[in-house]
């Protein structure tokens, strides 16, 4: 692999990986491959992206935890302005990870990307005063096929990183997912 370094162990969740481009400085500045297909393929990350998506959010936005039920989306997630604390938790029926999720902060400066294979929920917290969020996908936005968990499910438990004093700010429909239990017993037969 030429200009990535990845790790693979992500709180021991299969297929989940951060990646880290090699960064070229000068006193001009940096220069990096932000993706190049035969690095990814070599570090295991051999999927065809077909739409990139940009979201700017202020401190306290949380956006998640997001899927697509019929057509999953595999994705390579980085910030480009900011920080944000990232979320994936694992969906895919028969791992033995269900339902096990994994965090790391992405800043511009950190410059990590991070993985998310198909059959995972996706979320992030911004914790910067603004954060521009990038991402890579490998299907089309499907409106009446997206679907969502409960944030702050304690089955699941995510140790979000709440800033004291700061509050959280959700849309309404994030408001309103339930939690994996209701998706376990809807999607994968109890």
């Amino acid at each position: 692999m030429g200009q990535i370094t990845v790790e693979h162990d992500c709180g021991g969740i299969r297929g989940l990986k951060v990646v880290m481009p090699a960064v070229h400085g000068d006193d001009r500045g940096y220069f990096m491959e932000t993706y190049q297909a035969r690095d990814f393929a070599e570090a295991g990350i051999d999927c065809t992206f077909v739409q990139d998506n940009q979201s700017s959010s202020r401190r306290g936005v949380l956006r998640g935890l997001h899927f697509q039920i019929n057509y999953p989306q595999a994705k390579l997630v980085r910030v480009v302005k900011g920080e944000v604390f990232d979320v994936a938790v694992d969906l895919r029926p028969g791992s033995e990870t269900f339902g096990k999720w994994f965090g790391i902060v992405l800043t511009a400066e950190n410059k990590k990307q991070f993985f998310i294979p198909e059959n995972f929920a996706h979320g992030f917290l911004v914790l910067s005063d603004e954060a521009e969020f990038c991402y890579k996908v490998t299907d089309f936005w499907h409106p009446n096929d997206e679907a969502g968990l409960k944030w702050d499910d304690p089955e699941i438990g995510i140790e979000w990183p709440l800033q004291e004093g700061v509050e959280l700010t959700l849309s309404d429909k994030d408001q309103k997912w339930e939690g994996i239990t209701a998706y376990r017993k809807e999607r994968c037969n109890g």
